[in-house]
């Protein structure tokens, strides 16, 4: 199959399964979970290729196209595969609720529509799919009709339309002075062209790319989408939709100007790629220590996909082989934990009448095991404990800042991952250890097709993370494609210049740390088994009626951080976007409606123009 017809079935096949919908839920479901795995085994199977085509669909006078590399299959991969477990674990948290048709047709055409934006072999094929997606994602994220869900659904768009046009007015531009919209000969015409203009068109786009990926300060849209929206579609927006704007940094940055260009980007200290660097830096630190301040299960994981996201563009800002690598696999790594712990969430969710408050769970372990594992192997990637794909990104990314002297960069991450300790623990401790509240000790296990997708995203984060040399490859094979050289690789890890990975080494210390633990425990004596209930405070076991979830563990920290981990970015905007519609709102009020007061006006503006002539024409 092409990727032509991939493309095509993508967008038919959401509209057929809306159709379809009408008839039987039973063929719905079953058409959107064959098509998701159609469309994502016919991409996997095009590994290695490299092309660029044209589409016989054209606009304006310009044809359409696509292409192919190791960088787009890489996203392209992650995007179907990402949307496939969204669909499956869709099929039974989405089951009972209004609207699905409309609903599955939407997850289906985001996932054609993201795929088409990272195979676009032009600018224009490029929009008009970032477009489908941005215009969808409004869409799902309001889908519950509550005042808060279009609150954030409308925020979202004014912060996405900003973006789009900043964008837009760049591609404009480029066609104007170029004549063309094709990658490849952009990349060609750019390297001539002033560095002033360069500029300008590079300003615009990073200004879309930075609003969809949700870096700070236009991060604020993200922590209100996630708690509107549906669990499945948070895992899918979480794991690849904001990482399009990685995407388009990537196209914009390595693809389209190069390192050469970039070079001359520089005034001194003052460097498009050190400024990068820098917003990544401020994202990773104020991200986990907002994380660490919320109760709702989902938001702590919207402040962490924000936080992630820092950590990819400070590494890819480095413009070093290594660091790139750093952050497109983190990228890779994060798809796979985020979209784990979203469905970790949705399942709790789900099980638990809708209770995402952190403080009103706890105790979960042995009602929902597969729900703990999940949230086990997700939560230590995150954090980069070792044997998770987690720590060799982040070890990746740590070698990279150190080996180009950047201690401040390389401390801004260290104090994320700190942060990410923290909450991650929260997130942990306060849905599935302590006592079980109650009113959950009949909570039932995660349904089959709800388990599937966290069993298999656990596997892969533990598998990425003793054999990282599999996916490494890939992520080596998409930097070769913007221009970098190969990795050095063996299965077991990564060889640098200054030192080498290998996880084979690594995972002997810690079977042999286990079993002197194990050893030292053994050789102490008999253990007494303590039922999970049996909880301490101060030597005294606590009623099985009293609330003992440590709800406010981290309560001497929130106020010590408080005052410093407001939002005040986000602040400054909706504090703007209130003031511009109030000076709307006055300005319609101008149009009455009736002639006399049109006559008024203009009366008052000709008063006006005589006042000024009179006034001003002795200096003029």
């Amino acid at each position: 199959m092409t990727l032509e017809m991939v493309l095509l079935a993508g967008f038919g096949g959401a509209l057929l399964t809306w159709l379809l919908g009408k008839v039987s839920a039973r063929l719905r479901n079953g058409l959107a979970v064959l098509l998701a795995l159609g469309m994502f085994v016919a991409v996997c199977l095009m590994h290695g290729q490299s092309f660029q085509r044209l589409l016989p669909l054209g606009f304006m006078g310009l044809r359409l196209s696509v292409r192919m590399n190791m960088l787009s299959w890489l996203f392209a991969v992650l995007i179907l595969g990402t949307g496939l477990l969204s669909v499956i674990f869709s099929l039974r948290y989405m089951r009972g609720r209004s609207r699905l048709d409309y609903y599955y047709f939407t997850l289906l055409l985001i996932n054609a529509a993201m795929l088409g934006t990272v195979v676009a072999g032009d600018l224009l094929t490029f929009f008009i799919c970032w477009e489908l997606v941005s215009w969808s994602t409004v869409l799902l994220i309001s889908l519950k009709g509550t005042g808060r869900a279009i609150s954030a659904g409308l925020k979202y768009m004014v912060m996405a339309l900003a973006g789009s046009l900043a964008m837009l007015v760049a591609i404009l531009s480029l066609h104007a002075r170029f004549d063309t919209l094709t990658i490849p000969r952009l990349a060609e015409l750019l390297g001539a062209a002033p560095l002033g203009y360069v500029l300008f068109v590079t300003v615009l786009m990073s200004a879309g790319f930075l609003v969809i990926n949700a870096l700070w300060p236009f991060h604020g849209w993200l922590p209100d989408a996630h708690a509107e929206a549906f669990s499945p579609f948070s895992s899918v927006l979480s794991g690849v939709l904001v990482r399009k704007g990685l995407y388009g940094l990537y196209l914009l940055v390595y693809v389209l100007l190069g390192t050469g260009l970039l070079q001359r980007l520089a005034w001194g200290a003052l460097s498009y790629l050190n400024v990068m660097a820098w917003i990544g830096a401020i994202t990773v630190v104020f991200a986990a220590f907002r994380a660490l301040v919320q109760d709702d299960s989902k938001r702590i994981l919207a402040w962490s996909t924000v936080g992630q996201g820092g950590y990819m563009v400070l590494a890819s800002s480095l413009a070093t082989e290594l660091g790139v690598a750093g952050g497109v696999f983190h990228f890779l790594n994060y798809c796979l934990l985020s979209a784990l712990l979203f469905f970790v969430a949705g399942a709790v969710e789900h099980r638990t009448g809708g209770t995402r408050d952190l403080n009103a769970l706890g105790g979960l372990m042995r009602r929902m095991p597969v729900a703990f594992t999940g949230a086990m192997a997700g939560v230590m990637g995150v954090i980069g404990v070792p044997l998770t794909n987690g720590f060799v990104s982040k070890w990746i990314i740590y070698k990279s800042l150190l080996s180009e002297g950047r201690p401040f960069l390389a401390f801004a991450a260290f104090l994320g991952t700190w942060g990410t300790i923290l909450y991650g623990y929260k997130f942990l401790h306060n849905i599935f250890l302590g006592r079980l509240p109650d009113r959950f000790a009949e909570v039932r296990r995660v349904p089959f097709t709800m388990a599937l997708p966290i069993l298999v995203l656990t596997a892969l984060v533990l598998v990425f993370g003793v054999l990282p040399g599999i996916p490494l490859s890939a992520v080596s094979a998409a930097g070769v494609s913007m221009g970098f050289g190969s990795l050095g690789l063996s299965v077991w890890g990564i060889t640098t210049d200054t030192g080498t990975l290998n996880v084979v080494n690594l995972l002997a210390a810690i079977v042999a740390g286990v079993f002197a633990v194990w050893a030292l425990w053994r050789g102490l004596g008999r253990s007494v088994r303590v039922d999970q209930d049996d909880s301490y405070a101060a030597g005294m076991a606590v009623p099985r009626q009293r609330y003992n979830f440590t709800a406010d563990f981290y309560g001497p920290l929130r106020r010590i951080i408080g005052p410093w981990a407001g939002d005040a970015a986000d602040a400054l905007l909706v504090g703007l976007a209130r003031r511009t519609a109030l000076v709307s709102d006055a300005f319609r009020k101008l149009y009455t409606g009736y002639v006399g007061s049109y006559v008024l006006y203009i009366l008052l503006f000709l008063a006006a123009l005589i006042f000024v002539q009179i006034t001003w024409s002795p200096w003029l």
